[in-house]
């Protein structure tokens, strides 16, 4: 995929998109970089059981993440990672992508985040980015306010867990 005459890649090392090049990974993403369309698709990442049960017994100890016969008796019908717990894959997967090599300034907050499907063990994550829309902060012109959407699927191709947000980005040098 191609993005502004750039490369995104769709890699993985340890889970994680760490096979950019040095130079574009130094490389600051800014506003301008953001065209609404799509951005990217990142991944994979690997979900392993052990690691639905180490989330769940820390962050969300329902019977349905951590115990495999009351799961198999739960509305979701088998082992399935917390909803949380995808989340904080999604923003793993966003900083491994895109955000740690932009200007981000923060975020308000999160639009809406939808469940659509169970995370399963075993499951192969990709993470689909797309720039709703991308406008200029009228209060402060130096940088701009990006709305992405990003839609975790697995390997089905399935869409498991879909979030709206709009992140602040500072703009290019001389763009004002």
């Amino acid at each position: 995929m191609s993005h502004a005459g750039r490369r995104v890649e769709i890699a993985a090392k340890c889970g994680h998109n760490l096979s950019f090049p040095q130079s574009f990974s130094k490389m600051t993403l800014t506003f301008e970089d953001f065209p609404t369309g799509r951005y990217g698709t990142f991944g994979p990442r690997h979900v392993t059981r052990d690691e639905i049960l180490a989330f769940a017994a820390e962050f969300d100890p329902q019977p349905m993440h951590l115990d495999e016969e009351a799961a198999s008796k739960s509305m979701l019908r088998g082992l399935s990672g917390s909803g949380w717990h995808l989340c904080s894959l999604m923003m793993r997967m966003m900083a491994d992508g895109f955000i740690t090599r932009a200007a981000s300034l923060g975020s308000p907050g999160v639009d809406e985040v939808r469940w659509l499907s169970p995370l399963r063990p075993g499951d192969d994550l990709t993470l689909d980015v797309d720039v709703l829309e991308a406008r200029t902060s009228k209060s402060r012109p130096n940088l701009g306010i990006v709305k992405f959407r990003c839609t975790v699927r697995n390997a089905k191709g399935e869409a498991l867990c879909e979030m709206t947000s709009p992140i602040l980005i500072e703009r290019r040098a001389g763009a004002v």
